[in-house]
């Protein structure tokens, strides 16, 4: 199944609220809603995608509670990026003292900021422009890290604000540099 993007914008356009009530009315959908008001409809993954963003989360949390530096999400949040996309990383980390300064009622629905560090992983759906283009909004909207793993084509692009994109082969070591601090993964077929 393929991503559907339905354009809302002729009709109306979708505030916060109205957003999160769309979300929660339709809790079995995958829902992202981009800058422009494009309502858009993520399909689910297989069970080989899902076993890697498993095993993604599973080694960042591990880093994470050792050195308690932030918070640790999964694919089912949905962040509200500056620019007004609602965006769902595959896999997310915010700075604890970014979290810290949301109000309680900002974390229980979808947090007002773009994570410092996200890794989109793609599958056998997602088309690779796509999720370039995912991955330039977050930085342009002050993602500080982040890396597209690409195991189709065997590489793993990395993000940096203001610097070209790195691209290196998926048999790589990954560092979380200064943003996670000792960080390392190693990035497998």
């Amino acid at each position: 199944m393929n991503k559907v993007i339905l354009n809302l914008e002729p009709i109306l356009r979708l505030n916060d609220e109205q957003f999160y009530q769309l979300c929660m009315a339709n809790k079995d959908l995958n829902l992202e809603l981009s800058a422009t008001g494009e309502l858009i409809i993520v399909p689910p993954v297989g069970g080989e995608s899902g076993n890697q963003e498993a095993d993604l989360i599973t080694d960042l949390n591990i880093w994470n509670r050792q050195t308690k530096l932030g918070i640790v999400f999964s694919s089912s949040t949905i962040f509200q990026l500056p620019n007004g996309a609602k965006r769902s990383p595959d896999v997310a980390w915010v700075k604890l003292e970014r979290w810290e300064a949301l109000t309680p009622e900002q974390r229980k629905k979808f947090p007002p900021l773009t994570p410092d560090f996200v890794i989109e992983l793609r599958s056998e759906s997602d088309r690779l422009k796509t999720l370039q283009d995912k991955m330039q909004e977050y930085i342009e909207n002050g993602l500080r890290l982040g890396w597209l793993i690409n195991p189709q084509d065997e590489q793993v692009e990395i993000y940096r604000p203001q610097q070209p994109v790195q691209v290196v082969q998926i048999s790589s070591k990954l560092s979380g540099e200064e943003v996670l601090p000792g960080f390392e993964l190693q990035v497998e077929k």
